[in-house]
């Protein structure tokens, strides 16, 4: 087992690779923090935001930072299953026919899924499996994923048109439901001299192997938190599903669960040895915030689900 210490090593480790990243990615550093808590919880994300904010770039540099391998599918509305977890194939071996699995681009580490929202539900659900067990079946057969393994999503808000609302129990297999907000001006105007220019914009170094990676994960998990954080952690999910006045349908256990472990997760990149009060205040909005239905007077009111969170923190 790994054993907890030189945090403060691992706190550098992880400012190291934030550095690295700000070569390619100008801002964003809160968004790029939530996705690296995500992949050290062994979780999927999902990322929001209108186009053109620089999601796949951020995903892949992600990707290129931690040595693992990156693939894209792009969601359209007649993306098929098969296209995203593979197909039997006929081939021919020495006179005779057989059939041969033909891997599909989810057998990588890193995979995303762009504009999720825009594939229909069947393929939405072709997923399900991969984020959940880490591992595919066609034809009868189960086929383990490579470890680490990730799905980390896009969607536009779903107001725009040729899209398919994803449904709450599918949403629910994200860990985190990330918000993509736009750059500030100085941040953008860094964002056109760095893209505009002669120079190349330079390709992210490799800060972290695949084997350290998977040994973070361990460590993540070993993170101590005292009973007073996880009862406070426990009583909000419950808060959501007691707030009838705002709130129609509340979280699962399975909210709690990721929020004691993104908590511990993000102590661990902070370089502290226990999870703090901020840890759970700071991880409830990207935990809960896909995982509550407001009730029709909130909505009416014109509150976000951001705003129902902030209510029951305070």
């Amino acid at each position: 087992m790994v054993e907890i210490r030189n945090l403060d090593r691992v706190k550098d480790v992880f400012d190291k690779i934030s550095d690295e990243l700000s070569q390619v990615i100008v801002g964003q550093q809160e968004v790029v923090g939530q996705v690296l808590v995500a992949i050290l919880c062994n979780g999927n994300a999902l990322l929001e935001s209108l186009p053109g904010l620089a999601k796949t770039t951020m995903i892949k540099s992600i990707s290129q930072v931690l040595d693992l391998q990156f693939q894209r599918i792009q969601s359209t509305p007649d993306l098929m299953p098969s296209d995203v977890i593979g197909t039997y194939l006929i081939e021919e071996d020495k006179g005779k026919k057989k059939f041969v699995f033909q891997k599909g681009p989810i057998f990588s580490n890193i995979v995303l899924v762009d504009e999720i929202n825009r594939a229909t539900p069947k393929t939405q659900s072709a997923l399900l499996e991969a984020m959940q067990e880490k591992q595919v079946s066609v034809g009868g057969n189960t086929f383990k994923l490579d470890e680490p393994f990730f799905v980390l999503a896009t969607q536009n808000p779903i107001d725009q048109e040729g899209t398919y609302p994803m449904p709450e129990a599918q949403t629910d297999r994200f860990l985190l439901k990330i918000l993509v907000d736009y750059p500030q001006a100085n941040e953008e105007l860094e964002i056109v001299e760095k893209f505009t220019s002669e120079k190349d914009v330079p390709t992210p170094k490799v800060m972290l192997s695949k084997n350290s990676l998977l040994m973070l994960q361990k460590l993540t998990r070993q993170i101590p938190i005292s009973n007073d954080m996880k009862k406070r952690a426990v009583e909000l999910v419950l808060k959501t599903r007691n707030r009838k006045d705002i709130i129609e349908y509340g979280a699962s256990p399975r909210a709690s669960i990721a929020l004691i472990m993104t908590a511990k997760a993000r102590a661990l990149i902070e370089g502290r040895k226990f999870v703090s009060k901020e840890d759970i205040d700071y991880m409830a909005f990207p935990v809960l915030r896909h995982r509550i239905i407001l009730n029709f007077e909130a909505e009416r009111k014109g509150m976000t689900t951001d705003d129902a969170i902030k209510e029951l923190l305070k």
